[in-house]
């Protein structure tokens, strides 16, 4: 029998070729399609792990053009509150806004602005028309709560009528000095809200990953087995899509979890995780939206040890994003990832964007807790593979059953703190276009195609790194 072992890299291995260029980074176009027709304006994505995404840091990569996937630890209520703390974060016009009668009282305002956790409120009259506004600032000298809001409401309301655009709405809001201004229609009758607070974050963020309404995007992960229960609640806060969240997704059980979503659900799906062509084009038939590559490559899994299988990263991404372009499904590269350069060849592989757990974990966004270990700050890191994480409702992932004695593919660690998300993002995001630039590539697209690598020896990675000199002042994009 002759077998034939085929050689697998890993991204440590390969190096692109560097080609004439007439741009500078500053010039490279890193916008990328991740799944149906959404685009991120960076190439990034936060794992659905527990300790790397919840809302928190889902907002802060979204503002920063990239997407985070709320993780399934948490129970289906909490991840679709959380996926709506998300998408209330930031708006353009605020659909159909909580109103309040003008013969309600104050303390039925009260309880309104806490349940929706508002600030101002558009009034209306018994035939529903707008006849005047009240904020927080109204409130603060009125105590009695029997008082009556037309008694102490703005009457007199700056407001937009029918679609507002953002220069109408922005000169408003600076020759007014106001906060809240409401959108109507013709009858007079609310039917939105714009706030400055929502200006201002769009102002400051003009690169956020939005949907086409101007509210942040966010994913979240799903199972074969609950879907059922999360995907409605998910929808009701408005997720952007999902992610079929298994160690491996190349199953019989995967495969018709995706058709079956397909068929009962109006949402985008990414399959996963697959690392061959054929296990790709198996996802793709079943459905899925884009396709998420690998298995065994992040830093607290342990899945090629336990199991004996898995594919080095590059290879993996190299081999199933030729598949997927076939049919134009996007792939995410998921792990392996270690400087901005491991992200540089992810995307020249065919990837449409890589998925990062261990790089973020170590940030303040992070939800792993902080642990202070011989003076320094570190951040609770673990795998979803981990005994605490399998405890915490991840073992169905790994194909355990509820009371089985659990055979880990993951570890529990720390990483060290790194500050907040956004200068981290930046030197990730600027290493990215460096790499564009030495290859002559004006966006990704080019990237993909320009396919010039040379694989390294052991030696070559030697000296790729530092070599030959003790750091004495770390640089925020490098460390051994």
């Amino acid at each position: 029998m002759n077998l034939k072992i085929n050689e697998g890299l890993s991204f440590d291995y390969v190096l692109l070729i560097p080609g004439y260029t007439d741009i500078a980074p500053g010039e490279a176009d890193v916008t990328s399609r991740l799944i149906g027709n959404i685009f991120l304006n960076v190439p990034i994505m936060s794992a659905a792990m527990d300790t790397v995404t919840d809302a928190r840091m889902a907002i802060a990569l979204a503002l920063e053009g990239g997407v985070g996937v709320i993780h399934r630890n948490f129970k289906p209520h909490q991840q679709a509150e959380e996926v709506e703390k998300v998408k209330r974060y930031l708006n353009w016009v605020i659909k159909n806004p909580s109103v309040i009668d003008q013969n309600a009282t104050l303390g039925d305002l009260r309880n309104l602005m806490v349940a929706n956790n508002a600030s101002g409120i558009p009034v209306v009259n018994r035939n529903k028309r707008l006849c005047g506004i009240i904020t927080s600032r109204d409130l603060r000298f009125c105590t009695d709560d029997r008082v009556l809001i037309k008694d102490i409401m703005t009457k007199k309301v700056i407001y937009e009528k029918g679609t507002p655009s953002v220069e109408s709405a922005q000169k408003k809001f600076d020759t007014y000095k106001i906060e809240k201004l409401p959108v109507i229609d013709e009858k007079h009758r609310v039917i939105g809200l714009l706030t400055y607070k929502d200006m201002d974050k769009k102002r400051r963020h003009p690169n956020a990953a939005m949907d086409g309404t101007g509210r942040l995007l966010v994913g979240a992960a799903i199972s074969p087995k609950d879907y059922d229960q999360r995907i409605p609640l998910l929808m009701e806060s408005n997720v952007d899509f999902v992610i079929m969240d298994t160690a491996t997704g190349d199953t019989k059980e995967s495969a018709a979890a995706i058709q079956d979503i397909k068929k009962k659900y109006n949402i985008l799906v990414m399959g996963g995780n697959t690392v061959t062509a054929e296990a790709t084009k198996r996802l793709i038939d079943a459905g899925a939206d884009a396709v998420k590559i690998g298995i065994g490559p992040g830093s607290i899994c342990t899945t090629r040890i336990i199991s004996g299988c898995g594919m080095p990263q590059f290879s993996a991404v190299l081999d199933c994003a030729e598949e997927a372009a076939k049919y134009n499904i996007p792939v995410i590269a998921d792990g392996g990832i270690k400087y901005s350069g491991d992200i540089v060849k992810a995307l020249a592989a065919g990837a449409n964007a890589v998925m990062i757990g261990n790089l973020f974990a170590g940030l303040k966004e992070a939800p792993g807790r902080e642990i202070i270990y011989e003076g320094r700050i570190f951040k609770e890191y673990r795998g979803m593979g981990s005994l605490s994480a399998i405890g915490a409702g991840s073992g169905d992932r790994y194909c355990m059953k509820p009371g089985e004695d659990p055979v880990p593919e993951g570890i529990e660690g720390r990483v060290a703190f790194k500050g907040e998300l956004k200068p981290y993002l930046h030197q990730l995001v600027t290493g990215i276009k460096k790499g564009m630039a030495y290859c002559g590539c004006h966006n990704i697209d080019e990237l993909k195609k320009y396919r010039k690598f040379i694989k390294i020896t052991g030696a070559g990675l030697k000296e790729s790194h530092v070599h030959d000199i003790s750091i004495t002042h770390e640089a925020p994009n490098y460390s051994k």
